[in-house]
């Protein structure tokens, strides 16, 4: 655990392993993509996504994904390369880096979705595929039904504000009989065993990293966020995964005419803060074996 000065960031640069996989996980805005590309540019490596919203074609804005200029410094994967109604899960994630993986084996696999990194370095339970009827169904539920519907030991495990999880656990407990704890504890060998890779998580002071959220939604404003917004109104579905996209229900109400731009503004920073602070919580409980870098 060190400090990321910039002396620090220079002797972490020069410390990696140039053979080893580099695995870089850390809450939203904390820096971790421009970490991830210094690196790739310096050790000639090819930077791969483990952020669920930047697959999304759609958000490029919006889900901070690198920009152009960004992307011409060094090989990029797993970036934006699906339509907004295409399914996409952690494990369609994990063959796409197996895959990868067997091609180079020393990427730098950069993001926030810790799911994709527990996946990637401890396995992932072989669950049946859920039927598009029982996802109908569990898209018509609200939260609250879907939480009295899962098994007292996917409750214990998953982060219950988080939609996204709560209904996988529904979904898999309707459609097998068996709840996703139950699948879970019997995962197979991982793809890229902690040990294998260079790995570390960045931890931000919540206070430095909140007055950077406030910064970034307000670039993504003047970015083109609400012009990218407003190109997915016509298939708006707010319970597609594409739609999770923070900000994103927050700048489609203001289109709508249901607020203004800046009361808008304001929901979606707090709401990315929380997004952040939920991050925070998860990576230390789940990643906090992981060498950490201690941020500003």
């Amino acid at each position: 655990m060190f400090n990321a000065e910039p002396d620090h960031l220079t002797d972490w640069l020069a410390n990696v392993p140039p053979d080893a996989p580099v695995l870089i996980a850390g809450p939203t805005a904390s820096g971790k993509s421009a970490l991830a590309l210094a690196l790739a540019r310096a050790q000639g490596r090819q930077v791969v996504n483990a952020d669920a919203l930047q697959v999304y074609d759609c958000w490029r804005v919006l889900s901070a994904r690198p920009s152009l200029e960004e992307e011409a410094q060094a090989p990029h994967r797993l970036y934006g390369h699906l339509r907004h109604d295409q399914d996409y899960s952690v494990g369609h994630w994990l063959r796409e880096v197996a895959a990868l993986l067997a091609g180079d084996p020393r990427p730098v696999i950069v993001g926030g979705t810790g799911l994709y990194f527990t996946a990637l370095t401890a396995g992932l339970a072989e669950v049946p595929p859920v039927p598009a009827a029982v996802r109908a169904e569990a898209d018509g539920l609200t939260l609250d039904a879907l939480r009295a519907g899962l098994d007292a030991a996917t409750a214990a495990r998953i982060d219950m504000a988080n939609r996204a999880r709560v209904q996988r656990g529904w979904e898999v407990l309707r459609a097998t009989g068996r709840g996703l704890a139950g699948w879970q504890a019997d995962t197979g060998p991982p793809v890229l065993p902690l040990a294998a890779a260079h790995a570390v998580v960045l931890r931000p002071d919540p206070d430095w990293l909140g007055a950077r959220i406030d910064r970034r939604f307000e670039a993504m404003i003047r970015g083109g966020a609400l012009d990218e917004v407003a190109e997915v109104a016509a298939f708006w579905d707010p319970v597609r995964p594409f739609a999770r996209a923070i900000g994103a229900p927050e700048l489609m109400a203001h289109l709508a005419g249901a607020s203004t731009l800046d009361f808008a503004v304001a929901a979606a920073t707090t709401a990315t803060r929380q997004y952040a602070k939920r991050q925070r919580t998860w990576m230390r409980n789940r990643l906090g074996h992981w060498p950490a870098m201690i941020l500003p």
